[in-house]
């Protein structure tokens, strides 16, 4: 029977997910293995062999495909393991990406660092002067060979390069997205040189305008990529030798899969492959339940992570910024910070208690798990308050102390600030829940939307414990929390359900209106460059749609917005309700009346999307009806919300509870893989498929 299987990595914890083309799924969780996360990746799918009550080879033997959501490329730039790049670019331009295009110094930051200039500073440039070869070549905006390539400063430079030790090079050549005849050549004279080394041309990561973003992109790809191929090629051959015969895909930052074996040639658009697992869950879930606007939240060990959905689609961007680098690729927008269940709980200079951003990881992790951990964490907090049961993680399969809990919060916390355990343990219950509410208000109310119009999503394993407070803060509808198989592991769930989506580029800036003739003649460009794509993933597709937009602006604008443009035939009318949807766009975004039509508009950068439909998408099974009187398996003293202090609260095992039974807080809902807290004012529902719905009796 074919299997489709989701593993998501995260910091702290692998999850695992699978379903059949009957319907059957189940889940796992198994700890991350820092700093080899593959052999986690291959924990987790043991355990849903277990889960299956097969053995792995028979298991594996009879999987379509897994889709993977790595940490690799991310891991690789946060901590600085990057490949030894050199950098080709045009003669004249080799301190481009020293200067930052002054980019380095906002990029990233926050209103606050912005307006503080003086004590911000650019960061160090990608590449290092020494390794930067300038070449003798010329393009113009046209794409007009303005200058001859170079071809000998093209071999003499690789030469030097190879000499220094570089492991890969990047090539960026002015103008190249109009013409890259320079930087197809430049590769071909390096591969001659040096046949295994890996190469980037920014023609084919980042065919935008704007040179140092296309630049720092391609060099930041160029990275990652060989560090990229030397997780999964291992991956991929372990699974071979175990029974695997389908297809290994990786998860993109764009929403959708693509094969192992071709992710490294984009490796940049995996940098957000564990960040939007999640998001595609919601999407998908929200169809099944009706609902088009939806605020993600994944609370797991490590991070707490906020992305929109908004008319049944996820929020994107077209760009991204990692360490203050502007990054040219299409991305869903996924907001983190670091406040999960392991973020550290810690006394700063002032004496102010900070939760994260610190955390204890999946090794030791909090002091709680026993594992060596002495700072204290959230997770620790919330066992100290008797919202987690202590011999319930895990589904049992790891037992809590909470002796070591509240030891490390009496000797970093209330010690230090003259308090009782408990209070200790409730001040970093409140930091927790008042910061992932602020994120969360950030998040929405910055994108100009209001956050009473959604509702909110909460996953991971720590988010069903906190997401009760957050979201009443926030003031949104109510809250979804995702159970049955997919609960603790529903960016697995997502990973499971996705799609493979392809994206291709060109800018070719124009003003508006261009002529038909050049619109369509962009579009059918790409449209032959995606369809290659989608041959080169060899997969059989349910169905494919395409999808086209441009990038505009009003003329002499900086910045442009995303417009999609409809389906059909391009012509006159076709190009104007481009124009027509482009102000719609930039008055939602803006305000009505802030574009100023007068001045002009500019078509800057055409792209097309292919979403492929993969033949078999996880389907949740509904749940029966229960007898509305249900009863707590017991009753236990805790601590829920700050108005309320600690409270007889009862307790409830998910497994007990049928569709449209209904709790009211003070409560708690134990499952093998979370738990739920529902402070009082709160009632909770379980709908058809399982998912627990909360609404608000009362402010919490």
């Amino acid at each position: 029977m074919p299997y489709v299987i989701g593993v998501d990595t995260g910091g702290t914890f692998t999850d695992g997910f699978v379903a059949d083309h009957l319907g059957r799924i189940a889940s796992a969780k198994s700890p991350s293995t820092p700093p080899e996360f593959a052999v986690g990746a291959l924990n987790v799918i043991d355990e849903l062999a277990k889960s299956l009550g097969v053995t792995t080879r028979n298991f594996l033997h009879d999987t379509s495909y897994i889709v993977h959501g790595t940490t690799s490329t991310l891991n690789a730039l946060v901590t600085g393991d990057v490949c030894k790049v050199g950098f080709l670019t045009t003669k004249g331009h080799a301190d481009s990406i020293s200067i930052m295009n002054a980019e380095g110094r906002y990029a990233g930051l926050d209103p606050d660092q912005i307006q503080n200039m003086s004590r911000t500073n650019k960061p160090p440039p990608l590449v290092p002067r020494a390794l930067v070869a300038e070449i003798n070549e010329r393009i113009d905006y046209k794409g007009a060979e303005i200058v001859r390539l170079d071809e000998n400063e093209v071999r003499a430079a690789t030469r030097h390069l190879m000499s220094q030790g570089v492991e890969a090079i990047a090539v960026s050549f002015l103008w190249s997205f109009r013409n890259p005849t320079h930087e197809l050549r430049a590769r071909e004279i390096i591969a001659e040189e040096s046949p295994s080394i890996y190469i980037a041309l920014s023609s084919e990561i980042s065919p935008r305008i704007r040179e140092f973003a296309r630049s720092a992109t391609t060099i930041v790809n160029t990275q990652i990529a060989p560090r990229l191929r030397g997780y999964l090629i291992p991956l991929e051959n372990e699974l071979r030798n175990r029974g695997f015969e389908g297809a290994l895909l990786v998860m993109q930052g764009s929403g959708g899969c693509v094969k192992a074996r071709e992710a490294p040639r984009h490796a940049v658009s995996t940098l957000g492959s564990v960040l939007t697992g999640g998001i595609v869950g919601c999407t998908n879930l929200g169809v099944a339940l009706g609902h088009k606007n939806i605020i993600s939240t994944d609370m797991g060990g490590t991070t707490f992570l906020v992305g929109l959905v908004v008319d049944g689609k996820p929020v994107s961007s077209t760009s991204t910024v990692i360490n203050q680098y502007t990054i040219s690729t299409s991305m869903v927008d996924v907001h983190t910070i670091g406040a999960g269940g392991g973020a550290i709980a810690w006394i700063d200079q002032g004496g102010n208690l900070r939760v994260g951003p610190k955390s204890a990881g999946a090794r030791p992790g909090p002091a709680c798990y026993g594992a060596g951990g002495g700072q204290p964490t959230v997770t620790d907090a919330d066992l100290a308050l008797g919202i987690i049961n202590p011999d319930n993680f895990l589904g049992g399969r790891m037992k809590l102390s909470v002796e070591l809990a509240r030891d490390a919060l009496e000797r970093h916390v209330a010690r230090p600030l003259g308090m009782k355990v408990d209070d200790a343990a409730a001040a970093v219950y409140a930091i927790q829940n008042a910061q992932t509410a602020d994120l969360v208000r950030k998040v929405v109310v910055n994108s100009g939307r209001d956050p009473r119009d959604f509702v909110v999503f909460s996953f991971g394993g720590a988010g069903p414990v906190h997401c009760a407070n957050y979201a009443a803060d926030l003031g949104a509808s109510g809250v979804v929390v995702p159970l049955g198989a997919t609960a603790a592991v529903f960016s697995a769930y997502g990973l499971a359900s996705s799609d493979i989506v392809l994206t291709v580029e060109r800018s070719q800036p124009d003003n508006f209106p261009p002529e038909p003739a050049r619109v369509k003649q962009a579009f059918a460009k790409l449209d032959e460059e995606l369809k290659a794509q989608l041959q080169e993933q060899a997969l059989p597709f349910a169905s494919v749609a395409f999808e086209r937009e441009v990038d505009m602006r009003f003329t002499m604008q900086l910045a442009e917005v995303t417009t999609p443009v409809a389906p059909g035939p391009i012509d006159k009318d076709a190009v104007a309700n481009v124009g027509k949807t482009f102000e719609a766009a930039y008055a939602s975004l803006y305000g009505k009346d802030a574009g100023f039509r007068d001045a002009g508009m500019q078509i800057i950068t055409y792209r097309m999307r292919a979403r492929a439909r993969l033949p078999i998408h996880p389907e949740l099974p509904h749940f029966e009806h229960g007898d509305r009187r249900v009863k707590p398996k017991n009753m236990r003293r805790a601590f829920l919300d700050v108005r309320r202090g600690w409270q007889d609260t009862a307790v409830y095992d998910y497994r007990d509870l049928g569709r449209d039974d209904r709790l009211v807080g003070p409560a708690v809902v134990e499952t093998p893989t979370t738990t739920v807290a529902l402070p009082e004012g709160c009632t909770a529902t379980l709908d058809q498929l399982g998912n627990m719905v909360i609404r608000y009796a009362d402010a919490i």
